[in-house]
């Protein structure tokens, strides 16, 4: 029987009780598990070199790395993502990488709402005014500035994949004018959320009231959003960044709401988490920030686990894993599914 050893390199979970649980009841199996987020690539190395089957969040795998596992056939990313992740350097060393694409979608999805409407109906600097109310038994509401409903707004929706897509179902019964700007979507997709046109980013930057990014960060999104962009938008218009920090550029953003180019932001993802204490939205009022908890809740961290796991049995048993991001690697492998060690 083939011995197996299956390594986690970093985790968000409190613990991994249950997978240490469940590969207990496979005897051919050996499981390790750390936190090396933040190792260096020597010691992340050290710890999976010899691994057939590595699962990462958010360590770096890049060539460097790649190019030094001496028997890796799977790699898994626990999330949606894979930027921290050489896709190319993966195939070139016929390593398989999957991902779980569905994963905390609805929960990131239900978070761009909700930072939408807590930026729009200013949930936040609400309580500010309530706390001076209380202390002078007077309601002032001048300090909050102009409150407009959504209903008969414009919302840009940049990327409607699974996420995105997700928001556009949602607010659709808002009553707000949707504008999706995405040029991958086909015309199935496009009839399926119910649009009949999609439209470039400066149109949208120019006409959304509110907008909202759902793309993944490759070396077209990079700061998608910079200051040329903010300077095209409504001055009363909001962002919502749910995404990945670095599709903003975090300056040039925090320049935007201080100088008055944009009305206001939510943002939930930033180009270097956590954030450094000086991060320049801290300085900003009109930001409504959330500690990245798009991906947060108790049936998503379950679901994931269980489809990681999923992924693990189908290598072993020698089938693919449910969702493959290298799929030139088919090409190389011939008819194995994965490379020979």
């Amino acid at each position: 029987m083939k011995q197996w050893k299956v390594v986690v390199t970093d985790y968000i979970e409190n613990d991994l009780d249950w997978e240490v649980e469940q590969f207990s009841q496979m005897p051919n199996v050996t499981f390790e598990y750390y936190q090396l987020k933040q190792a260096p690539k020597t010691e992340l190395v050290a710890k999976i070199r010899d691994a057939d089957i590595i699962v990462v969040n958010m360590a770096t795998f890049d060539a460097e790395v790649l190019g030094q596992l001496e028997k890796c056939r799977l790699l898994i990313r626990h999330g949606i993502g894979y930027d921290n992740v050489d896709v190319a350097a993966c195939t070139a060393n016929h390593i398989r990488f999957a991902y779980q694409p569905d994963y905390c979608a609805t929960e990131v999805a239900e978070t761009a709402v909700a930072l939408i409407m807590a930026c729009a109906r200013k949930l936040f600097a609400s309580r500010e005014v309530l706390k001076d109310a209380s202390a002078n038994q007077i309601w002032n509401f001048a300090p909050m500035g102009e409150v407009h409903r959504v209903f008969g707004q414009t919302l840009g929706i940049i990327g409607a994949g699974r996420i995105g897509g997700r928001v556009c179902r949602m607010m659709s019964s808002f009553g707000m004018r949707i504008m999706v700007c995405d040029p991958y979507l086909d015309e199935r997709q496009k009839g399926a959320l119910g649009i009949g046109e999609t439209y470039d980013l400066e149109t949208v930057l120019r006409e959304a009231d509110i907008l909202t990014i759902h793309t993944p960060l490759n070396d077209e999104t990079r700061y998608m959003f910079d200051e040329p962009q903010f300077r095209m938008m409504k001055p009363h218009a909001i962002l919502v960044n749910t995404a990945r920090g670095g599709v903003v550029n975090t300056a040039a953003l925090a320049k935007a709401l201080k100088e008055g180019w944009i009305g206001g932001a939510g943002i939930d993802v930033y180009e270097k988490e956590p954030p450094p204490p000086d991060m320049p939205l801290f300085d900003c009022p009109n930001a409504t920030l959330s500690a990245h908890i798009g991906w947060m809740s108790v049936e998503a961290g379950w679901h994931i686990r269980y489809k990681i796991m999923d992924d693990i049995k189908a290598c072993m048993a020698g089938q693919p894993p449910a969702n493959t991001v290298n799929k030139e690697i088919d090409a190389l492998l011939g008819d194995k599914v994965y490379r020979e060690v």
